[in-house]
């Protein structure tokens, strides 16, 4: 039952931001292109809150093991949501995409969102090829946990200063709750740390 509830409660963090954006009143003179690079925006946002919970393994019915490969996959799929992102905006108005990667856009959001961009395709590449570059578990844990930070933070910070679709209530409510899971994660990861080295 207990596990039940976690999930069920994770679905509806998850799914009510996504759905109460679907009523927004912006949508309706938007081209379906920029509709869609919204909700691939939105749909970003929602994944980051898995990410600490699979890599602090608090979701129930999973294993650690299982848990990383969950961790490893939904990263994909948060790349993947920032190339629709950026590509369907791109669609759209190419010359506000090529200021906002040049860092020279007006708009603050702007310059947090290709922050965080950039952290998720570094972290995506180290980790597709971490055995490659031959990286020991504490420069692993360290290059990992602080492109987390960068990601969660400017995407959090970026998604906060749009005035778009995503209802103000439940996405201040929920950027809180990624928060949240970050800090929750890194504690523990932080006392994983420390304990392993008192018995060293």
């Amino acid at each position: 039952m207990r596990a039940f509830l976690i999930w069920a409660v994770l679905g509806a963090a998850l799914l009510a931001p996504i759905a109460l954006a679907a009523t927004s009143p912006f949508l309706a003179w938007r081209e379906p292109i920029y509709i869609l690079a919204g909700f691939a925006g939105v749909a970003g946002l929602a994944l980051l809150l898995l990410q600490p919970l699979l890599a602090g393994a608090y979701l129930p019915g999973l294993s650690p093991r299982l848990a990383r490969k969950v961790h490893f996959w939904v990263g994909l799929g948060l790349v993947l949501c920032v190339v629709v992102h950026v590509g369907g905006l791109w669609v759209t108005s190419p010359p506000d995409v090529v200021d906002a990667l040049l860092f020279r856009s007006p708009t603050p959001f702007s310059v947090w969102g290709v922050i965080a961009m950039w952290a998720i395709f570094a972290a995506a590449l180290i980790a597709a090829n971490r055995a490659r570059l031959r990286l020991s578990p504490r420069t692993w844990r360290l290059l990992h946990t602080g492109l987390a930070l960068v990601i969660v933070l400017g995407t959090v910070i970026h998604a906060m200063l749009i005035e778009g679709a995503m209802e103000i209530v439940s996405k201040t409510v929920f950027c809180a709750i990624v928060l949240a899971a970050l800090v929750v994660a890194l504690a523990k990861l932080r006392a994983w740390t420390l304990l392993r080295r008192g018995r060293s």
